[in-house]
């Protein structure tokens, strides 16, 4: 669909260094949010082009944390979104997000 960006989910690897950033939950969905701002600018769109996001969780107890890192991101009219709590993110990260966005 013309406009339209399907995120895959972006866990909290640092471009630099190839490591995940792990030091807390905080600086870790940070990390994400700023891969998945990464990704939307490649393709011309900023977080206000985007209309739903899904989170991935390893811990539903993570929430309140995540959620405040999320709320700095997607403060003006924020996306739909899901959270659900999995059993495992791929290299042990604790949160991953996705998102679709339109121009």
């Amino acid at each position: 669909m013309d406009g339209t960006l399907y995120c895959s989910g972006q866990i909290a690897i640092d471009p630099e260094t190839a490591h995940l950033v792990m030091e807390s939950l905080e600086e870790e969905t940070e990390q994400v949010l700023q891969n998945l701002g990464a990704v939307l600018r490649a393709a011309s769109m900023a977080y206000e082009h985007v209309v739903h996001c899904t989170v991935y969780l390893t811990d539903i107890n993570d929430y309140a944390v995540v959620n405040d890192v999320y709320a700095r991101y997607f403060s003006e009219e924020p996306p739909a979104r899901e959270t659900v709590q999995v059993a495992a993110l791929p290299r042990g990260a604790r949160v991953e997000i996705a998102c679709v966005a339109v121009k």
